[in-house]
């Protein structure tokens, strides 16, 4: 009885190490890749290029902006690398519509979609309408400086923060 109570802890302490070996991996490298970052000249309309370099889907959950405020709109727009995206305040214009706006619910951002893929194959001309690219979109009631993401990833709750600066984006 002794060995077989030895063999499940021993079981147990490799399964802990396992599953925070994962843990750490998964922490120490982030899946969502900013790439693009535009904005309307008065910043109240800002589009932040996005992809997964990981290799399961990314969902985002939560967006807000400034001081953790809810933007006046926010969508994803699903394009394609030869079109880009579109820095608009009005998301059901007729000039939007190719963009593809999405609720953010409705999104996974698949694997393998890093902009910098996208970037180098637009840089040797390879690039095509096959290749979807994502930007999240926002709108609101005033400028906008930081955008805090909140995503999931393998079961595993992120948060990414990307910061504007007045006439600057970073």
């Amino acid at each position: 009885m002794g060995k077989l109570k030895k063999k499940r802890w021993i079981s147990i302490l490799l399964i802990a190490i396992l599953v925070g070996g994962f843990y750490s991996l998964v922490k120490a490298n982030l899946s969502l890749d900013i790439g693009t970052l535009a904005s309307s000249k008065d910043h109240k309309s800002v589009v932040v290029g996005m992809g997964n370099k990981g290799f399961g889907e990314v969902k985002i959950i939560d967006v807000s902006v400034n001081n953790d405020e809810k933007p006046s709109k926010t969508k994803v727009q699903v394009s394609n690398a030869l079109q880009g995206f579109i820095i608009t305040d009005d998301f059901d214009n007729p000039g939007s519509k190719p963009y593809g706006f999405q609720n953010i619910e409705d999104v996974a951002i698949k694997a393998g979609t890093s902009p910098s893929v996208y970037f180098k194959k637009m840089d040797e001309g390879t690039a095509t309408k096959n290749d979807e690219i994502y930007g999240l979109s926002l709108i609101h009631h005033e400028a906008i400086d930081r955008v805090n993401i909140k995503y999931s990833y393998l079961g595993i709750t992120f948060d990414q923060r990307v910061f504007f600066e007045a006439g600057v984006s970073r």
